[in-house]
C-alpha cells in the first residue's frame, strides 16, 4: 500500500486537536512559570531517532511538537528579560496560521495580498514617523540592514551589482557599539569587514558626530569611496540612539547615504515620551525595523523601509523568462532580495487593524517606564549598581556586588547562569567597557513592575555571595520557559 501526504478522513480531527493544543497554551501563556521546564526523557528519545519512514499517528505527531514547544524557551513569556524578545502577540499568531494556511507568495503580484503589504509598509511608516515610498517584510534585521546597504552600495558606485566593485576602494561607518548585521552585510556585499569604520561613541554611548566627520574626510583624502553611514536607534548593548540629526547633517555634507538600523528601538518613535529621540528619522534613505521585537508580533516580520523606490529598483531589478513584466511592472522581487515570501506583513496588518497604534503607542511607553523604574530602584538597592546614564530606551544593565567578592565580572557571569537555571525570571548578559553586567530588556507587552520587583529580589537572592556554583542542570538541558 503506497503512503500518501494527504491526511485524508482525518484532517478536521487534527485541526481540532491542534487547535485544542493552541487553546491550551493560550490559557496559561500570560503567566510567568516559577520553575524551569526541562527535556524529559521521552521527549529527548523521540528527538534522537532516525528518519521515519512510514506514517504513524498525526495526533501522536502533533501532540510531541506541542511538548517540544512547551519544554523550550519561550521569549513571550512576561519575566524573559534577555536579548531582545518578541512577545508573541495573539492575534499575531492566529495571522500566521491564516497566512501559512494559504501559503500565498509575494514574489510575483500576489493580489490582494500585495496591496495589503503596501498598506503595512505604509502604516509602518506613520507609526515611526518615516515618509516610506516602498519598502517590504523581510525574515529579520540581516536581511533587511543587507537589503538597504545593497541599495548604498549600487548608489555610491553604479554598476556595481554587475561588475562588482572592482578597484574601487570603498567604506562603510557606524557606531563602536552597531549591531553585528552591519558588519555581516559589508562582507557580504564585497566591501569587507575590515573597511566598516567602528566611530567612538560619547557619553551617552552615541556615535560622536565629529570623529565620524573626521573618519570621512579621511577616507576621502585617501581616494576611498564612502558608501553608507549607519545609525543605531537603539543599540542591542545599551538601548542608546545615535543623534540621527547630526548624523543626517554629516551625509548630507558629503553625500551620504544614511541608514537607520532601528531593528530594536525604533518602534519608540511612535510614543510620545521617546519621540524626540528620533529628530531627522525622516531624512534617512531607509530604516529597519524589527516588528518582532518591539511591534510584539510573532517572528518572522522585520521591514525595511526607504523614500526612493528606484532606489531598489536599481539594485535589484532583473529580466527573467520566468518573472512575467506585462507592460513594465515592477514585481516584489524587483525590490527585494528574496524570491519565496511569505505574507509576513499580514499579522502586524492584523494587529494594527485590531488594536490601533494607540494600544502600540502606550505599551512601548509602559516599557520605558519600567525601564525607568528598574533604574530607580537599582540606586536605592545597596548590592545593584547601575550604568551612569539613565536607560533612553527599554535596557538597563545593571551589576550584583557582594562586599569583598573578589570578582565582580566573575560574579555576574556565575549569577546570570544561575538566573537562567533557576528559571523564574530570564536575565542575558553583556560586556560593557570590558566588565560582565546583568542586561534586562523590556519588550513586552505583558511584564508588570511587580514581574520586576521579582527580578530584583531574585537577583538578590541568587547573589547573596560570590562563591564557585556548579552550574550543571538536570538532562544537561536548559530549557527554560519564564
Amino acid at each position: 500500500m503506497s503512503e500518501t501526504l494527504s491526511l485524508g478522513e482525518r484532517r478536521q480531527e487534527a485541526l481540532d486537536h491542534a487547535a485544542g493544543l493552541v487553546a491550551r497554551a493560550w490559557a496559561e501563556f500570560d503567566q510567568a512559570r516559577d520553575v524551569e521546564t526541562l527535556t524529559s526523557t521521552e521527549l529527548q528519545r523521540a528527538l534522537s531517532s532516525p528518519l521515519p519512514e512510514r506514517a504513524s499517528d498525526v495526533v501522536a505527531g502533533l501532540d510531541t511538537a506541542a511538548a517540544v514547544l512547551d519544554a523550550s524557551l519561550a521569549q513571550a513569556r512576561p519575566r524573559y528579560f534577555g536579548y531582545i524578545g518578541s512577545s508573541g502577540l495573539e492575534v499575531g499568531a492566529l495571522a500566521d496560521l491564516l497566512a501559512h494556511s494559504y501559503d500565498i507568495n509575494l514574489a510575483i503580484d500576489a493580489g490582494a495580498a500585495s496591496l495589503l503589504e503596501r498598506q503595512a509598509v505604509g502604516w509602518l511608516g506613520e507609526f515611526v514617523g518615516y515618509p516610506a515610498v516602498s519598502g517590504s517584510f523581510t525574515s529579520g534585521g540581516t536581511v533587511s540592514n543587507l537589503t538597504a546597504l545593497a541599495a548604498a552600495r549600487e548608489r555610491a558606485v553604479p554598476g556595481s551589482r554587475a561588475a562588482g566593485l572592482g578597484g574601487v576602494r570603498v567604506a562603510m561607518y557606524c557606531s563602536v557599539e552597531a549591531h553585528y548585521s552591519i558588519t555581516r552585510a559589508a562582507e557580504l556585499l564585497g566591501i569587507g569587514r575590515d573597511q566598516v569604520r567602528p566611530i567612538p561613541i560619547d557619553g551617552d554611548r552615541r556615535m560622536n558626530p565629529a570623529l565620524l566627520v573626521e573618519a570621512i574626510a579621511a577616507d576621502l583624502a585617501a581616494g576611498i569611496t564612502p558608501v553608507a553611514v549607519v545609525c543605531t536607534a537603539g543599540t542591542t548593548l545599551t538601548g542608546s540612539v545615535d543623534r540621527i540629526d547630526l548624523i543626517a547633517d554629516v551625509c548630507d555634507r558629503f553625500g551620504i547615504w544614511l541608514h537607520v538600523d532601528g531593528a530594536y528601538g525604533l518602534p519608540a518613535a511612535g510614543a510620545a515620551g521617546t519621540a524626540a529621540l528620533f529628530t531627522g528619522l525622516d531624512r534617512a534613505d531607509s530604516i529597519t525595523v524589527d516588528c518582532h521585537k518591539w511591534m510584539f508580533v510573532p517572528k518572522a516580520c522585520s521591514a525595511v523601509l526607504v523614500r526612493d523606490v528606484q532606489s531598489l529598483i536599481a539594485t535589484f531589478a532583473h529580466d527573467e523568462a520566468y518573472v512575467p513584466h506585462a507592460d513594465d511592472e515592477i514585481n516584489a522581487v524587483d525590490v527585494t532580495l528574496e524570491y519565496s515570501r511569505p505574507v509576513r506583513s499580514l499579522k502586524l496588518w492584523l494587529a494594527f487593524t485590531v488594536h490601533g497604534a494607540l494600544a502600540f503607542r502606550e505599551a512601548i511607553a509602559r516599557n520605558c517606564a519600567q525601564a525607568q523604574f528598574l533604574y530607580d530602584e537599582c540606586g536605592r538597592h545597596p548590592r545593584l549598581q547601575r550604568l551612569p546614564t539613565r536607560p533612553q530606551l527599554s535596557i538597563v544593565p545593571i551589576r550584583h556586588l557582594v562586599p569583598g567578592c573578589p570578582d565582580v565580572d566573575a560574579h555576574n557571569a556565575s549569577l546570570t547562569e544561575r538566573l537562567q537555571i533557576d528559571g523564574r525570571v530570564y536575565v542575558s548578559p553583556a560586556t560593557i567597557d570590558g566588565h560582565v553586567w546583568l542586561r534586562p530588556c523590556f519588550t513586552n507587552f505583558r511584564t508588570t513592575t511587580d514581574d520586576i520587583r521579582l527580578l530584583i529580589d531574585v537577583v538578590d537572592s541568587l547573589g547573596n555571595d560570590c562563591e564557585s556554583h556548579a552550574l550543571v542542570s538536570r538532562n544537561g538541558t536548559h530549557g527554560l520557559s519564564v
